[in-house]
């Protein structure tokens, strides 16, 4: 990951000249293979978290010569910025740290595909994206583990932290609580909140439906958009895809229970969000299961409980011709990627960095932040979220489209400062920036700081300060772990997607 800084010629030549990323495969030579690659970075993880004890640290920024320092860093020359402050609050922007710190917030009630695990076993979940925040964005995030669960306890909580944070990054909060959190917080907090499981995965797979549409020849304006789970992604995800071009009448989403139609009344009074796609998608009035929302859609986007076996290879052959899925579950997709292409799907992408087109909010959070922290805005929009998918899909087209890479990868470093750029200045145009930039400064500054962490953490790597992980002995050419299989293994056919 450390490899992939712009070159000096890179950025003198038209701030960040393509480079094709290669996209890894997904055809090794026998299943049992593949299923060791998708399990490989499981076994690693076992290991190596141990073995660090912890993902993160707090180091200092400012030179410490010698023990008389102290002295300005803290008592008695700290009083000096105090006072500063206390006259203009603005100016802790400028004193502090604060313009770049982050908190990351959660109660443990939806981790990753593992549901109510807790805050503490959802902490080295908020620790690693912490990492991803700090080397794609440039940007400090510190982890925030909640301990309760009620939704105003965690809106008064987040109100208390404000004062220390640039802004508020909500993370695997449940579903429908966390639609009433975000649209809180967004009304009533001095800084940006946003809900990562929504507008995150939302931005990025638009991005790819744009892409992937161009790839496949079909308007998105005119295609069927199968959504498998109406939890927090899908109903965000569907409010994208509209801005970005889809009908939501075109769209077929299903929960738990079945397909959203009008005739779902028990969702009108606890769950508006999937009352009002009750009554705004799915024109024809469709009713079933997954099998039924996937029939002749040209598009499938699922984001339900991990798989495999959530979808079925059969149900992908009753798509449209060329059709897309969208596998973003994890730790383990809905359904193989190669199950997918063997019955017939011309495109596959899943939220894992190991199968090609990683639809993963990965790409999103850390150039959006970026550019919501470099001018200031007081909140994150969907108008900035959708300038950031035509960015990453713009960043992509560049690349040159395939059905192997319909979004940028990681290793598409200049994909964050133009998501950066984009985002600051859609906020600008919105009016909802502190700060004014141009296109230029804004593309500066973020490249400046994304490249300074990228060198620290190679710095720290090359100096051993950050360790060389240990050696974990080679996984035996056997079957998968057998609690991610235990966890797979549907009851009978699985008709229906998680809420």
């Amino acid at each position: 990951m450390v490899s992939t800084m712009p070159t000096e010629a890179e950025r003198r030549e038209g701030k960040g000249k393509p480079r094709k990323a290669a996209s890894p495969s997904i055809q090794p030579v026998t299943t049992e293979e593949l299923l060791r690659k998708a399990y490989e970075p499981a076994r690693l993880a076992a290991a190596y978290h141990p073995f660090y004890a912890g993902k993160i640290e707090m180091v200092p920024k400012v030179p410490i010569r010698d023990f008389n320092d102290f002295a300005i860093w803290y008592t008695p020359g700290v009083a000096e910025p105090c006072k500063t402050i206390h006259k203009d609050p603005e100016q802790v922007y400028q004193q502090t740290n604060k313009w770049n710190t982050i908190a990351i917030v959660t109660d443990g009630t939806r981790i990753l595909g593992l549901g109510d695990i807790g805050p503490e076993a959802g902490l080295p979940v908020m620790e690693g994206k912490g990492i991803l925040f700090k080397y794609l964005g440039g940007v400090d995030a510190v982890p925030i583990c909640l301990g309760t669960k009620d939704p105003d306890e965690i809106i008064q909580a987040v109100k208390w932290l404000a004062p220390s944070f640039g802004g508020i990054n909500l993370e695997d909060i449940a579903n429908p609580k966390c639609f009433y959190i975000l649209e809180r917080l967004r009304a009533e907090m001095p800084i940006p909140v946003w809900h990562d499981d929504q507008q995150g995965t939302a931005t990025i797979t638009a991005a790819a439906a744009i892409n992937a549409m161009k790839v496949v020849g079909k308007r998105l304006a005119e295609v069927q958009i199968a959504m498998v789970g109406a939890g927090a992604a899908n109903i965000a995800i569907a409010r994208l895809l509209v801005g970005v071009g889809a009908q939501c009448k075109n769209i077929i989403m299903v929960d738990s229970k079945g397909i959203l139609n009008p005739s779902r009344a028990e969702l009108k009074e606890h769950y508006p969000d999937k009352w009002r796609m009750c009554l705004e998608s799915n024109a024809e009035g469709r009713t079933g299961g997954i099998r039924e929302a996937m029939k002749d859609a040209d598009l499938l986007v699922a984001a339900s409980r991990p798989g495999p076996g959530v979808i079925h290879p059969d149900w992908v052959r009753g798509m449209a011709s060329t059709p897309v899925v969208f596998a973003t579950a994890n730790p383990i997709p809905e359904i193989w990627p190669w199950e997918a292409k063997e019955a017939g799907a011309a495109i596959v992408a899943t939220g894992r960095s190991d199968f090609p087109n990683q639809v993963n909010n990965s790409l999103g959070f850390p150039g959006i932040f970026r550019g919501t922290l470099d001018v200031r805005a007081k909140t994150i929009s969907d108008g900035m979220c959708i300038a950031a998918a035509h960015a990453l899909a713009q960043t992509a087209e560049t690349h040159g489209l395939s059905p192997d890479y319909i979004v940028p990868t990681m290793d598409d470093w200049e994909v964050f400062p133009r998501e950066a750029v984009a985002v600051g200045r859609k906020a600008i145009e919105e009016g909802l920036a502190r700060i004014h930039l141009s296109p230029d400064e804004l593309y500066e500054r973020a490249e400046a700081i994304i490249v300074r962490a990228r060198k620290q953490t190679l710095m720290l790597m090359r100096s051993q300060f950050i360790r060389n992980p240990p050696v974990v002995p080679q996984a035996p050419p056997a079957k998968a772990p057998r609690e991610a299989h235990k966890a797979a293994e549907p009851v009978g056919r699985p008709e229906h997607a998680e809420a």
